[in-house]
């Protein structure tokens, strides 16, 4: 599993966004390094689009807290789900993200995998999907990571990332 002091793997990841249309061409792919390279960036994962904890409450705290993380140096906001990237787009639009929250897609849970917070939820009918974690990255490299335990929502909420970076 990745570690505070790691480097961030270096992953394709996609995102979609139509706000030129329902032709838009995408999705587009992007890679880790060179979206987050010289740049402060929480990252979020989360077990799926349309979940209930995930759009009830984990998303909608990052969305609520984005200004104050902003302030905090913060340049970006990534979601990260083992979703496609055309989910996450309709998931960002349902919940009104706008400009808040990046939505992005690890589609094949490459990132989750190569992160080590990848699990199994093919018991409950879900596949493959990401541990529920949040991040601070400041210049590729984690500098606090939190991962949940199964079922909980207690350490990778917005509001702790946001108490965490007046703290970094």
């Amino acid at each position: 599993m990745i570690n505070t002091g790691d480097l961030l793997p270096d992953v394709t990841l996609y995102e979609y966004n139509n706000d030129e249309g329902a032709c838009a061409i995408g999705p587009n792919a992007f890679s880790v390094h060179e979206r987050c390279k010289q740049k402060k960036v929480v990252v979020f994962g989360l077990p799926g689009a349309f979940t209930p904890t995930c759009s009830e409450r984990h998303v909608p705290g990052y969305v609520a807290e984005a200004q104050a993380l902003f302030a905090e140096g913060v340049d970006e906001i990534l979601c990260v789900s083992v979703n496609d990237a055309f989910v996450m787009n309709a998931w960002g639009n349902s919940l009104q993200v706008g400009e808040a929250v990046r939505m992005i897609g690890d589609g094949n849970g490459e990132f989750s995998d190569a992160l080590g917070l990848s699990q199994d939820l093919s018991a409950r009918g879900l596949g493959r999907r990401s541990l529920r974690y949040a991040m601070v990255v400041d210049n590729l490299v984690v500098k606090h990571i939190a991962v949940e335990a199964p079922g909980k929502f207690e350490v990778s909420d917005a509001a702790s990332m946001l108490a965490t970076l007046r703290h970094v």
